[in-house]
């Protein structure tokens, strides 16, 4: 072996790991020069590069070396161009290049997998971004994975796909799951799972941020600063109970097919009180594919008598195989829901 590539290599196996120009600077030679034993020293399979650009650094092959300096590496970032992009290869590249996944639990490791892929297929397939932005990063008992795009923006984009009227209707369409402005190729239900089994997961497009927080089960709608495009953030505990599997069976039936949904009334508020048929109607719309809705009513005082008739009188008229729940109701919303009970009653019975 040539004498000054032999004095790399030994450098790199004194070392553990080094990055190119403090090499430079051990050996006072030309970048070019170095890199041309670099170069062959990682085709025959002696060393290895982790990382990128200024933080690269070189290490032994050895499964021991590359071991040792990956659970170092805490951070993935990359800027991607978005043309024949896979989903599945920039996932394997986070698991090769870095340490956030080493010794966390197979059940968040299948979290993970799921969360990120979804999410950056989305952004892929229906961004019309030229560029990708991926953030990974192990911090503490978290990881968290950011994936921004500067395409046309979630919200618009559904508002564009299902003839809606602005951010806040594209939001309420969001929540529902099983929506899809791309039938042929896409069930809906990506975002909707993610959202589920997450620690915190948050929607960043335009003027609004939607935020769901798993560990007090709440969402929430903010305004923001508009910004173009969709930042997609993702947070979970190393060490999380959820399971992927167990969210899934929650949501579906024994044949795996997606069929209940939960909306949060208080999501769909457009103004003081739930009273008219129009604000039934905005809740209701789409959720004809499930076979269970379950509408939580939680700190919501009172609704109308126009609101509770058109969801749980007209609503079920016309679609009678769908199985209508009402969870964290008071006195007087049972009162609303069990007088438009009757209604239905009498109106299939041909009595009123």
């Amino acid at each position: 072996m040539n004498p000054t590539k032999q004095k790399v290599l030994d450098i790199i196996r004194a070392e553990k790991e080094i990055q190119a120009s403090r090499l430079e600077g051990r050996l006072n030679l030309s970048r070019q020069y170095l890199h041309r034993f670099l170069k062959e020293l990682r085709e025959e399979g002696k060393i290895a590069l982790l990382g990128k650009a200024n933080r690269a650094v070189y290490v032994l092959a050895s499964k021991e070396a590359l071991l040792a300096a990956r659970k170092k590496i805490k951070k993935f970032h990359r800027f991607l161009h978005n043309e024949d992009l896979s989903e599945d290869i920039v996932l394997d590249s986070v698991k090769r290049d870095s340490g956030i996944f080493i010794g966390i639990p197979e059940n968040t490791v299948r979290i993970l997998n799921y969360g990120f892929t979804e999410m950056l297929n989305n952004a892929i397939e229906h961004s019309r971004s030229k560029e990708i932005e991926v953030l990974v990063m192990r911090d503490g008992a978290y990881i968290r994975f950011e994936i921004t795009d500067s395409g046309i923006g979630i919200f618009h984009h559904i508002m564009a796909g299902r003839g809606l009227r602005n951010e806040l209707e594209a939001i309420q369409d969001l929540l529902k799951g099983k929506q899809t402005t791309d039938p042929q190729h896409h069930t809906g239900e990506g975002i909707f799972f993610t959202s589920k089994v997450a620690d915190t997961f948050t929607i960043k497009s335009s003027t609004k941020e939607l935020a769901f927080n798993n560990l007090i089960d709440d969402v929430f709608v903010r305004d923001i600063k508009n910004r173009r495009g969709t930042k997609i953030t993702f947070i979970i505990a190393l060490d999380s109970s959820r399971n992927l599997q167990e969210v899934f069976g929650e949501y579906s039936t024994s044949s795996y097919e997606f069929d209940k949904t939960r909306v949060a009334v208080r999501l769909y508020k457009m103004g003081t009180l739930y009273i008219s048929r129009s604000q039934a109607r905005r809740i209701m719309t789409g959720l004809e594919k499930f076979k269970t809705v379950v509408l939580d009513f939680s700190h919501i005082k009172s609704v109308g008598q126009g609101f509770a008739d058109e969801i749980f009188r007209v609503w079920r008229i016309h679609n009678p195989e769908v199985k209508v729940e009402a969870t964290e109701t008071n006195e007087n919303i049972d009162f609303m829901i069990k007088r438009a009970l009757r209604e239905g009653v009498k109106t299939q019975q041909g009595l009123f």
